[in-house]
């Protein structure tokens, strides 16, 4: 067929009515099909926004043990990615539904410069808790980065392409995962912890650059005149501002940060019956009752002047939605878990140096995007995907559950047939990743499309820092049990504030050290089996007579 698309005034491509094939209908705004260098350029940004932001998800994993042999408090490593995913948590839905009110344009620029701001506070923190104040903002513009390009990049391509855009945007998001820790362990054994944040601001020029210049205006909406000319004043008006479902927002950030902070501060500084952990756990739980009762309430009384919920009641009562949430919390945690835990483990246990534990989780991080890509082939082919998230479900608990059995070997050496269980965890973790995002623009309607993106990664990451909260108190509890008999009480503390002093101990408590690590360790990847197995629930509930396919 003849090509008899013309190209508008802001440089996309306008198939007339009389050509079928290529046009796309966002909503009633027309059509709206970018193409040629532009198209890439943007496509470009998307992928630097994407890449950076799930860079710094992992590349202080080989840098935890820097930065407190730095700046102190070993034992609460895991706040400096708690923070960052917190931050993650509180507004990945947030910023997914403010650009369906101010347009995606301007808060995908907005998320970029949270994110590089705070990427400059990071590397300039003197203190713990500066850098994890920086951290929880760094992952908020990151939150936006990640779930607006998300977003963004269905709306640029019509539905025959979402799967081959998801497995291009996944190979993308694992490669971040393939070359963090190393590069996290590269910087450390070469210059300053601080460069891990630092990067960020140089490297983000190129993609401010592009949004700033080649994304139109009203984009996904530009097609349509109306929409296009809309200035920025009037979307700002205090009508547009009423849309914003404040409330629900508060409720669903103060609800996870209490649940977080109740079982990250269990087992270390407080005990599980303490009157801190019980209020906390009290908080959350009535926090998200609250946040329930008013998403229900404002769907079905919305008008006008109400605010649009973030987070529908329609999806609350969905059971195929419902089980797609449950399958990306419990992605989530053991995601999270081996991701950070692994490469503490090679540097504390088998003294390993940061690049090193970096290039030993190449299985896991290399093997992520195989399933990405190779599962999203397949379903682009047919298979459906409901029977490749169950298989991918359980090669993660497979995996995870033998990475658990490691044994204390001479001189705590490093198991080869760890490698292969990383690989099976890992496709099984990369497979379900790529899929949830694949599934999520065909399991809800058109208008929800951008919130349900949102809520799919938002879920995950909150899984994340939730299952890293607990493997930590695991951990820490585990030790304090173990070592309580054997280590004096300054020796013990010294351990758990940084992990250098295990260099300090005598002989003999160095090996009941790292003996009680190594079952430590253990556990922890246990926990993320028992975690990875809750995902085949979510995989019944998504079951269904008339299976997606995309």
């Amino acid at each position: 067929m003849r090509d008899t698309s013309s190209l508008t005034k802001d440089g996309v491509v306008e198939s007339p009515q009389q050509t079928p094939a290529p046009v796309s209908i966002i909503g009633d705004s027309g059509i709206v099909y970018m193409k040629g260098l532009r198209l890439h350029l943007i496509v470009l940004a998307l992928c630097i926004a994407l890449f950076l932001t799930n860079l710094e998800v992992v590349i202080v994993s080989t840098s935890l043990v820097a930065i407190t042999d730095d700046l102190g408090g070993f034992d609460r490593a895991t706040w400096i990615i708690s923070a960052y995913l917190l931050g993650y948590v509180g507004v990945v839905i947030i910023f997914s539904k403010l650009s369906d009110i101010f347009g995606r344009k301007l808060m995908l620029f907005t998320s970029v410069m949270i994110f590089v701001l705070f990427s400059a506070g990071c590397g300039a923190a003197q203190t713990l808790t500066q850098l994890i104040i920086c951290r929880a903002f760094q992952g908020a513009g990151g939150a936006g980065c990640f779930g607006l390009g998300s977003i963004m990049a269905f709306e640029l391509v019509p539905h025959a392409q979402y799967a081959g855009l998801t497995a291009f945007m996944s190979i993308v998001y694992s490669l971040s995962l393939v070359v963090g820790p190393i590069m996290g362990g590269a910087i450390n054994n070469s210059t300053t912890w601080r460069w891990v944040f630092l990067l960020n601001v140089p490297a983000s020029i190129p993609a401010i650059v592009i949004i700033l210049l080649c994304i139109p205006k009203r984009f996904p909406h530009h097609g349509n005149p109306e929409l296009s000319t809309v200035p920025i004043t009037r979307r700002l008006a205090s009508a547009n501002l009423a849309r914003v479902d404040i409330f629900g927002v508060a409720s669903l950030l103060l609800a996870t940060l209490a649940l977080v902070a109740a079982v990250e501060e269990a087992g270390l500084s407080f005990g599980w019956n303490s009157p801190f952990v019980i209020s906390f756990l009290v908080i959350s739980a009535v926090l998200w009752t609250v946040f329930l009762f008013w998403e229900r309430r404002i769907t079905f009384n919305i008008t006008g002047a109400s605010p649009e919920p973030v987070f529908p009641w329609r999806f609350a009562t969905s059971r195929v939605w419902v089980g797609m949430l449950i399958n990306a919390v419990f992605l989530g945690a053991p995601w999270s878990g081996i991701v950070f835990q692994l490469p503490q483990r090679f540097q504390v246990i088998n003294e390993a140096s940061s690049i090193g534990a970096g290039i030993r989780l190449l299985p896991f991080t290399a093997s992520a995007p195989v399933g990405s890509v190779v599962t999203a082939a397949l379903a682009k082919k047919g298979v459906s995907p409901i029977y490749l998230v169950m298989f991918a479900s359980i090669l993660q608990v497979i995996g995870f559950a033998l990475l658990g059995t490691l044994r204390v070997q001479d001189g705590f050496a490093i198991s080869s047939a760890q490698y292969g269980y990383q690989a099976m965890a890992g496709f099984g973790s990369g497979t379900n990743i790529s899929l949830l995002t694949l599934m999520t623009p065909f399991s809800v309607e058109e208008k929800d499309k951008a919130v349900a993106i949102g809520a799919i990664t938002q879920f995950r990451v909150m899984g994340g820092a939730i299952g890293l909260s607990i493997l930590n108190t695991a951990m820490h509890g585990y030790l304090k049990s173990k070592l309580a008999g054997t280590l004096p009480k300054t020796e013990l503390g010294a351990l758990l504030n940084s992990a250098q002093a295990l260099v300090g101990l005598s002989p003999s408590h160095q090996v009941a050290a790292r003996t009680a690590l190594v079952h430590g360790y253990n556990l922890q990847m246990q926990i993320l089996a028992g975690l990875a197995g809750i995902q085949l629930l979510g995989s019944v509930l998504m079951w269904q007579k008339k299976q997606i396919k995309v």
